[in-house]
């Protein structure tokens, strides 16, 4: 059948595995915070995005067997009808009051956070604006919607002013990026997007997924970090980086955040988070909140990464936060370098097209507050080595 003709033309990732090249879907057997053991062998993992290092506090792993106990392994409903529990409640009051907005309202996923919500708020007198760097969740949310949709090339600030000064004024305007980009580490510019918000009385959306726990004053996110919570309008994030579970939410007015919780088709028709992920959540954020010494390590670990690749000659991009990537360039050396860091016990995170443009393949590293002196001079040892072997550097 024609339709099915795509899939038995694809044929990249068994080429891959026959040349032992293949670095997806590796199959962890044991994880244990900052390594993991795949086929007998244990890894540094510096391709995680646990940042706060919470996923084997034994708090956290406290707070998730005792709601197994109260509340089940699961909802088996949506919350609109039966699986909405009272720690839903508490959880999307916490969470508001953590990044500085009125109300909150929480989704299965971080992917269906954006998704629900962009596609709710863009109706057909609306247009989206969308960084083209942005998550495929919020391209995806974008798209679902029946507004028009505009990108611009990431941070290309100046084409996104004129196309917000071109657009007719009756037609409502939002635009949605990344407070951190996931691949590049960078941060977006949200004065310049604050400025355009009141110039062209435009809505604007941050997604801090890889914000929050990370930046601001308090982990509370790139908002904070830039002193501006005010001046946007959404913040969504997921549950599944510094909190150590999965789920996502939105945060914002009253009014914005009760029209979705009743028009967002994502948490409509979707099953509920389960108990032992929202429980998780709640104490990584008490955690987060009274432990700032754990950013701070964070912070002291991503330093040590980026000053020691930059040292060896490696070129790291824009990043400003704990994702470091490795520019490589090609793909088969960007997957020739993944595989010999793996067999040296380093996993990384390789990164080719479309995930970034042609010719800009690289290894995706990220740190955690709970990464040791020892583990984090191993890495760097064996990516100089053999960045050196294969000429990256």
């Amino acid at each position: 059948m024609h339709v099915f003709a795509k899939c038995e033309n694809f044929t990249t990732s068994r080429e891959l595995r026959a040349i032992g090249l293949y670095p997806y879907f590796q199959p962890i057997e044991e994880s244990c915070d900052t390594t993991v053991v795949i086929r007998g062998e244990r890894k540094i993992m510096v391709g995680s995005n646990n940042y706060m290092g919470l996923t084997h506090d034994p708090r956290i792993l406290e707070a998730a067997k005792a709601s197994l106990d109260r509340y089940g392994s699961g909802n088996t409903g949506s919350r609109f009808l039966n699986g909405n529990l009272d720690i839903h409640d508490r959880l999307e009051e916490e969470l508001a009051r953590f990044v500085g907005k009125e109300a909150g309202l929480v989704f299965s996923t971080g992917y269906l956070t954006n998704l629900g919500t962009l596609s709710a708020l863009c109706g057909r007198n609306d247009t989206i604006y969308v960084d083209k760097f942005d998550h495929a969740c919020i391209q995806d949310g974008a798209r679902l919607g029946f507004g028009r949709v505009q990108r611009f090339a990431h941070g290309d600030y100046d084409k996104l002013r004129r196309m917000l000064a071109s657009e007719k004024e009756e037609r409502g305007k939002l635009v949605t990026v990344d407070g951190v980009y996931s691949m590049e580490g960078d941060l977006a510019d949200l004065p310049t997007l604050v400025e355009f918000r009141r110039e062209f009385a435009a809505g604007l959306v941050v997604d801090d997924a890889h914000s929050l726990g990370v930046v601001g004053p308090h982990g509370d996110g790139t908002a904070a970090h830039f002193g501006l919570t005010d001046e946007v309008d959404l913040i969504t994030g997921t549950f599944s980086k510094s909190f150590a579970s999965i789920g996502g939410f939105v945060a914002g007015t009253e009014t914005i955040i009760e029209y979705l919780r009743n028009n967002a088709r994502a948490l409509i028709f979707s099953a509920s988070m389960p108990p032992s992920a929202v429980a998780t959540v709640l104490k990584a954020l008490e955690i987060i909140r009274e432990e700032p010494e754990r950013r701070e390590q964070l912070w002291s670990n991503t330093r040590k990464m980026m000053d020691g690749f930059r040292s060896i000659g490696f070129d790291i991009g824009p990043t400003e936060t704990p994702i470091v990537p490795i520019l490589v360039g090609p793909m088969e050396k960007t997957f020739r370098f993944w595989r010999e860091l793996f067999d040296a016990g380093v996993f990384t995170n390789p990164v080719v097209p479309p995930a970034v443009p042609e010719g800009s393949c690289r290894l995706r590293t990220s740190y955690m507050a709970t990464h040791t002196e020892e583990q984090l001079d191993f890495v760097l040892e064996c990516v100089e080595r053999i960045g050196k072997k294969l000429q990256v550097v």
